[in-house]
């Protein structure tokens, strides 16, 4: 019944936002009363984060683990930060509609995304791309490596989640798209040295 309740709940707030979903639609799409709901939940805002922040946490966690090997350091080159750079494309294009749900909670009910920092396995990743900044330029940095991976990471995600009014039908294939964004990413990160 929880993972039900869980994944109902993703789905409405996916579908309608945090102000817009209700623990009444949820119960609906759980198949389970609200009284159930708030046994396992304390508030709707708790069960925001239980179906939203802890899959993504979740998602992170695996995502870092899978690229733990790849860096972006001089000796492997472009060729690595384009893996790499993919394998984000990758991640964020398969999990784009708890970004969307995150993003609009955040922009219209702060209180229920309580910041962004509770995304743990965000914080990790923006720790994994610091280091691997340091790694390569040390302290030589035009740009300051916790700026470069944030807007990095950044550039990515809007170029998922604003697809649609970015490329046009015909503009350009899929593969275009993701090299124009690697390309546009490995540039600015070579703003710090050479990949």
């Amino acid at each position: 019944m929880a993972d039900r309740i869980l994944e109902a709940a993703a789905e409405e707030f996916e579908a309608c936002g945090y102000a817009g979903a209700t623990t009444a639609a949820i119960a609906r799409r759980a198949e389970v009363t609200e009284a159930q709901i708030f046994r396992f939940h304390e508030s709707k805002q708790a069960l925001f984060h239980a179906a939203i922040f802890t899959p993504l946490n979740r998602h992170f966690a695996d995502f870092q683990a899978r690229t733990a090997g790849a860096g972006m350091d001089v000796s492997e080159g472009r060729d690595v930060a384009r893996a790499y750079i993919g394998e984000l494309l990758d991640f964020m294009a398969s999990h784009s509609k708890m970004f969307l749900s995150l993003a609009v909670a955040n922009a219209y009910s702060p209180e229920a995304t309580g910041g962004i920092e509770a995304l743990d396995g965000l914080q990790a990743y923006f720790r994994k791309g610091e280091a691997m900044s340091h790694a390569r330029v040390g302290d030589a940095s035009r740009i300051a490596p916790e700026l470069m991976v944030r807007v990095s990471f950044a550039a990515v995600l809007a170029n998922l989640m604003f697809r649609d009014w970015l490329f046009p039908p015909g503009m350009a294939s899929e593969t275009q798209i993701r090299d124009a964004i690697a390309a546009f990413v490995i540039q600015g990160i070579e703003a710090n040295g050479p990949v």
